[in-house]
């Protein structure tokens, strides 16, 4: 016999509220924990914009980022600690707010839904949860921090919408690899989702990129890790996690051991600052070391790499990449910024006595990494 559906889960009648400082406007916040089942499936209401009717200031929400919460709440990796900002825009709501708590029952009673002013993908993301894995009112009963206005009008609603999103900093990319690498070595969770999302080989590059800053005689005091002054460094270390992306993507480097890749890219560099000392003797003056010149140069391993094992050299030895490279790096050649031809070492040279400044964008890097592969020798058959 088919087991009749549980009954809906009944939010407490009241939720205990602390009242907060009245706003500029004149409206009362009040702030407080609130179960997810007292907002969803039917209490609550997204004002998202529609340019027809020119209503509504919420930008359309991300699937993407919902569906990352969800599973992310589900597998117990996040928790969520910062309030949401909510608004009941009747003005008979002051009503529902006495002795210290927000009466659900009185509120309704006028038909008053909660506005969500911040907060939208949280909100989103329970929902899913509720409607799609709510064994036991597990996520009907989860308890979501929350700020509410009480009696603000949709204008009031939008400029503290305004202040919400437009006064808040997203965190640097270099330090949000720096945290990300730290968090997925103390919890495997967050490793975890990294991996299903593609995304671990951020953890790993940061790692490489903090070893190399450290003990790299090529690149100690060239890479800009966060909070550091820019004084002599040339790269900042996100750039540098983002050129290592394809080498830790490819079938050989990307197997190697962390000890390994660190031996490879550490006797790339030196063979090729054997080429090109003075560049590297003077890092600022050129762009073999910023931007341009490593991301072109991490491409370009890919293929070094095949070249010098079919040699049969070793790829942790800096001279089998200076033999290799010897010729290409010397008979490279642009124009600098007054349409003069330059080459080998001068080819590097900032702007404007150089050409590689000139490479700087996407499409002018794999124009570079296209003409440098075109240098290298064969690759020889084993």
């Amino acid at each position: 016999m088919q087991q009749p559906p549980p009954p809906p889960f009944a939010p407490p009648p009241k939720i205990p509220v602390v009242r907060g400082p009245i706003l500029r406007s004149g409206v009362v916040i009040v702030s407080g924990f609130i179960p997810a089942g007292a907002l969803i499936p039917n209490h609550y209401e997204i004002p998202h914009h529609d340019p027809r009717t020119k209503k509504g200031y919420q930008r359309p929400p991300q699937e993407s980022r919902i569906n990352e919460l969800v599973a992310d709440l589900r597998k117990e990796r996040v928790d969520l600690p910062t309030a949401i900002l909510l608004n009941i825009r009747n003005k008979d709501a002051r009503h529902g707010l006495a002795d210290g708590h927000l009466d659900l029952n009185a509120l309704r009673a006028t038909d008053a839904h909660f506005y969500v002013v911040d907060g939208q993908h949280r909100i989103l993301a329970l929902k899913k949860l509720i409607g799609e894995f709510d064994v036991d009112y597990r996520w009907s009963k989860f308890m979501l921090p929350f700020v509410c206005m009480i009696g603000a009008t949709e204008e009031q609603e939008m400029d503290q919408f305004y202040v919400v999103n437009s006064k808040a900093k997203s965190v640097r990319t270099d330090l949000a690899l720096l945290i990300l690498r730290q968090r997925a070595e103390r919890d495997d969770k967050v490793y975890e989702a990294l991996l299903e999302r593609g995304k671990d080989w951020q953890v790993e590059a940061q790692k490489v990129v903090e070893t190399l800053a450290a003990e790299s005689s090529v690149w100690r005091g060239r890479i800009r890790l966060p909070a550091m002054e820019k004084a002599d460094t040339t790269i900042p270390s996100a750039s540098m996690v983002s050129s290592l992306k394809p080498l830790l993507a490819s079938p050989y480097f990307g197997q190697l051991g962390f000890d390994q890749q660190l031996k490879v890219l550490d006797a790339f560099w030196r063979g090729i600052r054997e080429v090109m000392r003075p560049a590297f003797d003077d890092p600022t003056e050129f762009s073999i070391q910023k931007g341009v010149g490593v991301i072109v140069l991490h491409a370009v391993l890919l293929h070094i790499l095949e070249i010098v094992r079919s040699k049969g050299l070793s790829v942790v030895e800096p001279e089998a990449f200076s033999q290799v490279l010897k010729k290409p790096l010397e008979s490279l050649q642009g124009d600098d910024a007054r349409g003069s031809p330059v080459s080998g070492l001068d080819f590097w040279r900032g702007a404007p006595n150089g050409a590689a400044g000139s490479y700087s964008s996407s499409a002018g890097r794999r124009v570079l990494i296209a003409k440098l592969r075109q240098l290298l020798p064969q690759v020889e058959a084993v």
